[in-house]
């Protein structure tokens, strides 16, 4: 039987400070095949606004990038229009191995500079030695270092900069009107797959090189279906502000959901993102009214649920109709959805999630949650 553990503490330095301190998540940075037409589809399904731009019509001549927000969150989408440097020319090799998916898992720090060496004392390897970008609004100090597969954290100090996203970008008007209130307010955590035996490596990365610590750990019959298993650890930051879970598939009957990811997405990398709501009924609705597919979940989940969930703020038969997870802990209870995958490739897909003092990842779910991946792998014939 597997264990969960939560570690209440961040790890601190002799003096009480964090060795590795962040802000928060910066921007999920995507490289796709068309930032265009994703841009769209994230504004009109999702909710989001296009707030910034840099392209060609403002002096980037190999790619084009367009900045979306929604309350603090932040996608950053790149295609490459011609590759001429070393960074186009990664997107454009990144896009052609592994589909539209996650380049950057970008973190705001106070020090970019003080960051980058501290994770280079500590092992990481440095992608992007620090720098500086400047114009009219102020000035960033940029770096960057390698984590799983080809992910990379950007370490984004903006603490003398009020432009609309980094100098070379353009504030930009949104492509579509918004919902007239915000469909989300945050990034929770955002998961990793890695290969299998890769889990404690990862893990043991952040907490050395970062100084995360353990928030969780779900093994053995935690995450287990008739088919398949697999492998979670949570890091942290001593705020719980970045949850980094990191996944590896474990021994199954058949093909788990990290194998299937491993094997179409050509290796480790961002598996979801999960973007935290104040409110998971008027977000689904949105959402599904601007043509998200979300996983179903069967009835029967929902005869016993009211006597392990207890009541919440959402009644049972708006749960049942929306096909909302619910979860409880001794902390609170959350509430829960899983988009399909939003590309092609069986790869990356979003949480949905509403949280009431939990702090968890709706561990009570994970049956039911790992169930209907397996019906959509086996639609796919990939089970």
């Amino acid at each position: 039987m597997g264990t969960s553990a939560h570690v209440d503490s961040g790890a601190v330095t002799a003096e009480g400070a964090e060795p590795f301190p962040v802000k928060g998540m910066d921007a999920v940075v995507f490289a796709v095949g068309n930032a265009r037409q994703a841009a769209h589809y994230y504004s009109s399904a999702f909710g989001m606004r296009l707030v910034a731009y840099a392209g060609p019509e403002n002096g980037s001549r190999e790619t084009a990038s367009y900045v979306l927000e929604n309350g603090s969150a932040r996608f950053v989408l790149t295609s490459v229009i011609k590759a001429a440097d070393d960074w186009s020319g990664f997107l454009a090799e990144h896009v052609a191995a592994h589909g539209d998916g996650v380049v950057d898992l970008a973190l705001e720090v106070p020090d970019a500079r003080a960051a980058h060496a501290y994770a280079l004392a500590h092992g990481a390897r440095s992608l992007t030695e620090p720098y500086e970008l400047t114009d009219e609004y102020g000035t960033v100090v940029l770096a960057a270092i390698g984590t799983y597969g080809q992910t990379r954290h950007t370490l984004v100090d903006r603490t003398r900069y009020h432009g609309p996203y980094l100098p070379g970008f353009s504030p930009a008007k949104p492509l579509v009107a918004p919902p007239p209130r915000r469909t989300f307010r945050a990034i929770d955590h955002c998961v990793g797959n890695v290969e299998l035996g890769r889990m404690n490596e990862w893990v043991g990365f952040y907490q050395r090189v970062m100084g995360f610590t353990n928030m969780k750990e779900f093994v053995g019959d935690d995450i287990a279906t008739e088919y398949s298993a697999l492998m979670s650890k949570v890091v942290a930051d001593g705020t719980r502000t970045v949850k980094f879970p990191i996944n590896e598939p474990a021994e199954g009957r058949r093909k788990s959901q990290i194998d299937e990811y491993l094997e179409f997405y050509g290796g480790a990398g961002v598996q979801h993102i999960a973007l935290v709501t104040d409110d998971i009924v008027r977000t689904v609705r949105i959402m599904r009214e601007g043509g998200v597919r979300f996983l179903e979940t069967p009835d029967s989940y929902y005869e016993t649920l009211g006597e392990w969930v207890g009541e919440t703020r959402v009644p049972l038969e708006t749960l049942r109709e929306l096909k909302i997870l619910a979860d409880r802990d001794e902390d609170g209870y959350l509430l829960q959805i899983f988009t399909k995958p939003v590309q092609d490739r069986p790869t990356v897909f979003f949480e949905i999630i509403e949280r009431h003092g939990s702090m968890g990842f709706g561990k009570g779910n994970f049956k039911a949650l790992f169930e209907a991946i397996e019906r959509e792998q086996a639609k796919r014939g990939n089970l």
